[in-house]
Formats: structure tokens, sequence, C-alpha cells
């Protein structure tokens, strides 16, 4: 991982620790409205590239009603590369929980769950610069509660194209 200052500006645009930590507080907040035990660690990794993928995005989003699994099953587009994004992707997600962290905006639990604090973070969903950050917002929050639906770890890495 570059230093900040040297990263290109699009970079530090686009994968900012505090909008790549936000989108995955949305994420917690969405998998802790179906299971209030947190999210487990390894889920958390699938988040950013997900929602920061515009097609994924906008797949997930379109269906926002419709079971993660059959999604994914329809659209399997979103699975091409995926496991690739999702490895390129770690350092990023690593930094947002780092400033989540650091901020006390998230905590761990004994088992490893992943678990929002309250009040550290604004309810509503809205951006200051584009409609693209709320709907990156709002599909962390869709993907979070169908990760929290499926609530098998291994089901989810594989329809994902990921082995364990």
């Amino acid at each position: 991982m570059k230093p900040w200052d040297q990263r290109p500006f699009e970079i530090r645009n686009l994968f900012n620790p505090a909008f790549c930590g936000l989108v995955m507080f949305r994420a917690l907040q969405g998998y802790e409205g179906e299971d209030d035990r947190g999210m487990p660690f390894s889920l958390s990794l699938l988040v950013l590239p997900l929602c920061l993928h515009k097609d994924s995005r906008e797949v997930i989003s379109s269906s926002p009603r419709s079971y993660l699994l059959k999604i994914a099953e329809k659209n399997q587009q979103i699975m091409v590369g995926f496991a690739d994004r999702a490895t390129q992707m770690l350092p990023y997600t690593f930094e947002g929980f780092g400033l989540l962290m650091e901020r006390g905006c998230i905590a761990v639990a004994d088992d490893g769950r992943i678990q929002t604090v309250p009040k550290k973070v604004r309810k509503t969903v809205d951006g200051t610069r584009s409609a693209e950050t709320v709907a990156c917002q709002k599909a962390a929050r869709i993907v979070g509660r169908e990760f929290a639906r499926i609530a098998d770890r291994a089901t989810v890495y594989t329809t994902f194209g990921i082995r364990l």
C-alpha cells in the first residue's frame, strides 16, 4: 500500500478510507437489522467489491427485495472477476476498518463478529458529492441484510466463486 500522498488522485477519491468505512458501516447496519450479533469478519471483506463495483451495485439495487442468491444466479456477470476484485480491495477494506475502529464506530465481539456502535454515524443515507455515493451506501445495506439472511459464510463465498 502506497502512502496516502503518493497515490493517484483518482485512487484517493474513489477509495477514500472514510467513504469505504462508511460503506462497510452501512452493510454492518443492514446485517444487524437481521442478526444483532454483528457480521462475521470474513463476510465483511466482500462488501466493498460488491458495492463499489458499478455493475454489481446496480444489479443488487435493482432488486432490493430479491434474495442475493437469486440475484447472483440470474446475473452471472457480477461474478466475473469477483475473486480478483475482492483480493484487490482488501487493503482499502482494512483502511476503512482501521478508521472505523480509531473513531469508535465499530466494535469486535469476542467471537470475532463486527458490530456497529450506536450514535457514531448518522442513520440517514446521504451523500454530498453524487448520487453514486448514496447508491453505494444503499447497496451496502442490502448486501448486509442479505448476508444475514443467508447466514452461512460458505454459501456466500461459494456463490461468488471464492474458494474457502
